[in-house]
């Protein structure tokens, strides 16, 4: 998934810009984001409201090669900040074991992550933009009316089928720690067969054209709304938190205190279906980013 996998693909080369001879870093603002859509509407995001705010332009340093290099791009001072989500700094930045199911709180994790950000890399984790990008069990809506499916727990008292659901997931969902096995055992969830393994591309095309009836796709992928699916509430909360979250050098806040109003006026404002339709009118409209963003911070009076 975009926001637990995006981690450590370091073999992608950035070409090196020649950063000796621009004005020293400390004169503009740099915002980051990784090279995949949601992230570029998150640092365009970003970007937009601390212009805003400061009226300077933000320089932006998008699609980076994934957390690993926003990380070390963060560290070093290249940019000054970038929107991640909370269970990929977890495990995969701040090298954390999952927690336990049951201690997987969204206020929980993104306490020991602030925590972490803080005392290792003088770090502030800001607040959250109000949305995840988790794992997400999705189904077709036409069944989830029909069985009165809302949950995952519904999904174990009612299927399409006496066999059980018949399940589409891509490769990294059936090896991951927090993925198949332990749904399975967690929820008790029964499935028809062997679950279908494919790209995560072809998934939805799966089940809308009834090849199977359920799919773990990430919460905020844009054809969940636009076909009309249904994702499945993680009532047990088996799926750590991916909440999105920017990350900003305490340095730079000092410097720019407009970063922190920026980030205040953004807390909370997004949600998983406004990302979801940022995400659509991006990849399948193909709509220029800055546009959807500029129409989405005008809708909520920004």
């Amino acid at each position: 998934m975009h926001s637990a996998s995006a981690g450590f693909d370091d073999s992608v080369v950035v070409p090196r810009r020649i950063d000796s001879l621009r004005p020293p870093r400390s004169s503009r603002i740099t915002i980051g984001a990784k090279n995949f859509t949601e992230q570029v509407v998150l640092g365009e995001m970003l970007s937009q409201e601390i212009e805003a705010v400061t009226g300077e332009q933000v320089d932006r340093r998008f699609y980076l090669a994934g957390s690993y290099l926003c990380q070390q791009a963060l560290v070093s001072g290249r940019i000054d900040g970038y929107v991640e989500y909370t269970g990929t700094a977890l495990t995969a930045i701040l090298k954390q074991p999952l927690p336990p199911v049951g201690q997987r709180e969204e206020a929980t994790v993104f306490r020991e992550v602030s925590r972490l950000y803080a005392s290792k890399y003088r770090v502030k984790v800001g607040p959250g933009l109000g949305f995840e990008d988790t794992f997400a069990m999705v189904v077709r809506g036409d069944d989830a009316k029909r069985l009165g499916v809302k949950t995952i727990s519904d999904a174990v008292k009612s299927t399409p089928d006496p066999s059980g659901w018949r399940l589409g997931v891509g490769y990294e969902f059936q090896s991951r720690p927090d993925g198949l096995r332990g749904l399975e055992a967690t929820y008790g969830l029964k499935f028809a067969g062997d679950p279908r393994t494919m790209d995560l591309g072809l998934l939805y095309r799966a089940l809308s054209s009834n090849q199977v009836d359920m799919v773990a796709g990430n919460s905020t992928d844009g054809p969940i709304r636009a076909l009309g699916f249904v994702v499945l509430e993680d009532d047990k909360h088996y799926f750590p938190p991916y909440e999105a979250v920017p990350l900003i050098r305490q340095d730079s806040l000092q410097r720019h205190p407009g970063i922190q109003v920026a980030m205040d006026r953004l807390a909370g404002k997004v949600s998983a279906d406004e990302v979801r339709g940022m995400n659509y009118a991006v990849d399948s409209e193909h709509r220029d980013v800055a546009d959807v963003v500029r129409e989405f911070r005008k809708s909520k009076a920004l």
